[in-house]
């Protein structure tokens, strides 16, 4: 067993949390917003994933007892990179596009969609990388001194050595590749919620079907990464997915309410003189110079 992994398991979930957490506190000090829009966006990543994991393993049950045909196998991976992709997409940024249109109406700018998005990827971090990988730990953590010969039947101890073996077994760097993916991911929930804002913010119903498309192309890429090319690479294209997510969302940044106003304000001023008039100074010979003659 490689010792360090007692440290950098639990350490990339801290660091994980600390990044969903310090995100909310920044985003709602910086912008002066409550916790409101981030805690919608964490519950509405939960309400996607109640009806889509549910429907992908419907599909998996149908195509297995012949109900729906086979996919050949030369067609597999492709058919599990686009169907893995689309299902996400289409379950997701639905699921968040009737958010924003129903439950958060008031949400209609940049600031707020950041506070958004970043719930909504803060959420699917703790579930589907924080939590599991807890119980994995505090499991095989009890498990790695004991002598489970006695405990259990062969064909259930064979398959849980190989999991303690696999998971105390991994280099330290590969035990944190999870937790890098998660932190490279907040960023495109981020970029997701801000394409769909332009729905309301533009007028434009094609920025949804933008979202979708970059969801599922991300979604299918890594489904084909993780089967052909190993994790390194996919993670490589990830981080290339994040960047150009970071480039979207503040090439997409508009004003924020009032911004424009305060910009008005100051071109009218400038424009009468007003912001150029030095204050007079308050003398007697000033007052005596400012009355009327006869």
């Amino acid at each position: 067993m490689n010792s360090i992994l007692l440290f950098t398991y639990p350490f990339g979930i801290l660091v994980v949390l600390a990044l969903v957490i310090g995100l909310g506190v920044y985003l709602t000090r910086k912008y002066n917003l409550g916790w409101r829009l981030y805690w919608i966006g964490a519950a509405l990543f939960i309400v996607a994933q109640v009806f889509h994991i549910p429907f992908n393993l419907l599909i998996d049950r149908l195509i297995r007892n012949g109900v729906l045909p086979t996919v050949p196998e030369q067609y597999q991976l492709l058919f599990s990179a686009v169907f893995l992709g689309l299902s996400a997409a289409l379950f997701e940024e639905i699921t968040r596009y009737a958010g924003l249109r129903w439950w958060v109406k008031d949400a209609r700018s940049w600031s707020k969609g950041l506070l958004f998005g970043s719930g909504w990827g803060g959420m699917e971090a703790i579930i589907f990388f924080a939590i599991p990988l807890l119980l994995n730990y505090v499991i095989f953590l009890a498990l790695r001194t004991q002598d489970l010969s006695g405990m259990l039947a062969p064909e259930q101890l064979a398959p849980l050595q190989q999991g303690l073996e696999l998971f105390w077994g991994v280099a330290w760097y590969d035990s944190l590749l999870g937790a890098a993916e998660r932190i490279m991911v907040i960023p495109i929930q981020i970029a997701f919620t801000i394409l769909v804002l332009q729905v309301f913010i533009r007028g434009q119903s094609r920025w949804l079907w933008f979202a979708i498309l970059w969801h599922a192309l991300l979604d299918a890429v890594a489904v084909v990464g993780v089967r052909t090319w190993g994790a390194y690479v996919t993670e490589a294209l990830v981080l290339i997915f994040s960047l150009a997510s970071l480039g979207m969302i503040f090439g997409l940044r508009s004003e924020e309410p009032g911004e424009e106003a305060e910009e008005d304000d100051e071109d009218g001023k400038l424009q009468t003189g007003q912001a150029e008039l030095p204050p007079i100074e308050e003398t007697e010979e000033n007052i005596d110079q400012t009355r009327f003659t006869d």
